[in-house]
């Protein structure tokens, strides 16, 4: 039963890390919803997206037969990085303009319509950070925690696209989800990330932790040295301003 509700629990914090900026996309969609692009486009297309970034991020499932768990474990540090990288720089917003066709009838044929396409499309390229975070969750997962996590997360996207809905037509929440969403995620991927590490006993082995020292420290320098080099860009164009 424990097992069940850590499945659980870990499927919907993966989920909402990961797609927190995507209800965003979904409701600039829903926003564009007219007699050519309908909302049953938008749903096909926000599952096929997400069909497409979970095959993508599978493979990862049948490493960990290769290698010990503490090992895979250190996949943790992938989220961890991309919630610092997000607290340091700013996200760019994708738009996508949806093409013009007949529409539909069926919800069968809205997932092999072109407006679906291009709402998977949309999802897919935003889903970067869904597979970083994915690939070291599913390697830790048994077959039993995967088909379960695997189930929240389909179910959730159809909570997504309802809530994205219906946000569209609360302009108030909208704004303030703009605002301070994108402060939410990055703590979330980092937690997320920990979670990884601890439950895989990868800290508890000496090599494995001087390691995720390592990588860390690797990592942490190379951001500074990055932000070191925004900085010296910008101050001639300050000078030349003054």
């Amino acid at each position: 039963m424990n097992g069940l509700i850590t499945a659980i629990s870990t499927g919907f914090t993966a989920f909402t890390a990961t797609n927190l900026d995507d209800i965003l996309i979904l409701m600039l969609f829903f926003s564009q919803v007219n007699a050519i692009f309908r909302k049953r486009h938008i749903v096909a297309g926000q599952y096929l997206g997400f069909a497409a970034l979970v095959l993508a991020s599978l493979p990862s499932f049948f490493g960990s037969l290769l290698l010990p768990r503490p090992c895979i474990g250190l996949l943790g540090l992938v989220p961890i990085a991309i919630g610092i990288s997000r607290l340091v720089n700013s996200d760019e917003e994708n738009e996508a303009e949806p093409e013009e066709t007949p529409a539909q009838s069926a919800w069968f044929s809205s997932f092999i319509s072109p407006q679906a396409y291009s709402v998977a499309a949309v999802t897919f390229a935003n889903g970067g950070d869904n597979i970083g975070i994915y690939m070291p969750l599913f390697a830790n997962c048994t077959w039993q925690n995967l088909v379960i996590i695997l189930g929240v997360f389909f179910l959730l996207v159809g909570v997504w696209c309802l809530a994205a809905y219906r946000l569209t037509q609360v302009p108030a929440i909208a704004d303030n989800l703009t605002r301070y969403g994108n402060y939410l995620v990055p703590f979330v991927l980092i937690s997320l990330g920990v979670l990884i590490l601890v439950d895989s006993r990868t800290l508890e082995n000496p090599g494995l932790a001087v390691l995720t020292l390592v990588i860390s420290g690797i990592y942490l320098l190379k951001l500074v040295t990055t932000i070191s080099q925004t900085l010296q860009a910008q101050v001639p164009a300050l000078k030349v301003l003054k």
